[in-house]
């Protein structure tokens, strides 16, 4: 069930650049999974603290301050996540933080020897980081492949290389090219079972934006998200480590307290966003439901969330008023299949004759912004077996409308049907 008109209205006015590019004018955005929209309230706070002068850690009122905002984004950031104990720490980016985790997981578990398993479904900050981490600490590396056809990875595809002496595990919660989810509680105890001390860190950084992040059922050592794709902005990434794995060694500065994961004067106003995010998503559940308990209206803006954009993504399938949807229009391919229940928020495709980037190009220069994925380092893991060149990414969020929806699809009826 999508939003009334007059919430919707009201999640719109608050984010910037809705419906107008401020380089190119108006346009329709959906290309969310590349950065989502950001928060007005997150622009303010940026512009606030990035005039502030004084650091943490001094003996003054200033720094002071700047140390309780990071301790309350903490604590928001923990009922955002619901995160049993552990610790959040900014990072350089998402894909960095990836590459630190995996890191000092795979040299903890080195010494013992093992295995390091993925899927070949992930975003090379994790494939990437197992390869080279995994063979620098002696492990067996293992991308055990997903289901090309689904465009996801399940249970049993882990049941078939999960052994006692899989020593770190790594899941991608969302396909940043085909948009599929994955049942991570489901993944994280199958490997439980068979490895309980096995390391499991989570890539979470396309799946944020669609709410609905539940660490105490997960299970999991860690969590990465890329802020600026859950409507906070660009230059640093967040994640949540476990107090298991908060405590394995790795880069820090010599004499600094135990535990911590920071390295250097990380901005205040990076965390203080952080808090921006966790109040929208409370105000959000708040429109929708009648619950009073913080955590519980975030788990209600996250079911409506869900819920709008399953509308929305099933206008874009299936058609909206008049307008056939992209499963009815002829020579479109939707890659993970058209009735495919993983699916969030994103509808990737190609057109029968026409390069990706050429339908991409013809969609911008009539307002509507989408992207092209080719099969290079980032994406030719799931395009590859597909034989697939490149596909159409069609990403939306919860702020976009059945009407912009319908104004894809005429553009792209308009492209594939032919002339009378």
């Amino acid at each position: 069930m999508s939003f009334s008109p007059e919430l919707l209205a009201e999640v719109r006015a608050r984010f910037a650049h809705v419906e107008t590019c401020p380089f190119t004018g108006p346009r329709v955005f959906f290309e969310n999974a590349g950065g989502a929209l950001t928060l007005n309230s997150v622009v303010e706070t940026s512009a606030t603290f990035a005039a502030i002068p004084d650091n943490q850690g001094r003996a003054n009122a200033a720094a002071q301050a700047l140390v309780d905002i990071i301790a309350k984004s903490r604590a928001d950031m923990a009922t955002l996540f619901n995160a049993p104990g552990g610790q959040f720490f900014a990072g350089e980016s998402g894909t960095e933080l990836c590459f630190r985790l995996i890191s000092a997981a795979c040299l903890d578990a080195g010494p013992r020897g093992g295995r390091v398993v993925g899927s070949t479904l992930e975003h090379p900050a994790t494939r990437s980081a197992t390869r080279q981490w995994g063979e620098r600490a002696g492990l067996q590396v293992v991308h055990l492949p997903h289901d090309a056809a689904t465009g996801t990875v399940g249970v049993d595809a882990y049941c078939a290389e999960i052994t006692p002496d899989t020593r770190v595990a790594t899941i991608i919660h969302t396909s940043p090219v085909t948009g599929m989810g994955v049942d991570v509680a489901a993944i994280a105890a199958e490997i439980r079972a068979v490895a309980p001390d096995c390391f499991i860190i989570v890539d979470g950084i396309q799946h944020a934006a669609h709410g609905r992040i539940d660490l105490a059922a997960y299970g999991v050592d860690g969590y990465v998200v890329s802020p600026y794709k859950m409507f906070s902005r660009h230059g640093y990434g967040m994640a949540w480590v476990s107090d298991r794995l908060s405590a394995v060694a790795h880069n820090a500065l010599d004499g600094a307290p135990a535990g911590g994961w920071e390295l250097g004067t990380r901005d205040t106003g990076a965390y203080a966003t952080m808090s921006d995010v966790v109040a929208y998503f409370d105000w959000l559940g708040g429109q929708v439901s009648d619950e009073t308990d913080p955590r519980a209206r975030i788990e209600a803006a996250g079911a409506a969330i869900h819920a709008h954009e399953q509308a929305l993504t099933d206008a874009m399938l299936h058609g909206v008023g008049n307008r056939p949807g992209l499963a009815d229009l002829p020579g479109i391919t939707i890659l993970g299949g058209v009735e495919n229940p993983a699916r969030e928020g994103l509808v990737s495709c190609v057109v029968a004759g026409r390069p990706s980037e050429e339908v991409v190009e013809y969609l911008n220069q009539n307002g509507i912004r989408t992207h092209t994925r080719k099969a290079d380092h980032y994406s030719g893991n799931v395009l590859n077996p597909l034989g697939m060149s490149d596909c159409i990414r069609i990403s939306l969020c919860h702020y976009n409308s059945l009407e912009e929806v319908g104004r894809l699809l005429e553009l792209m009826a308009d492209l594939t049907t032919p002339a009378a």
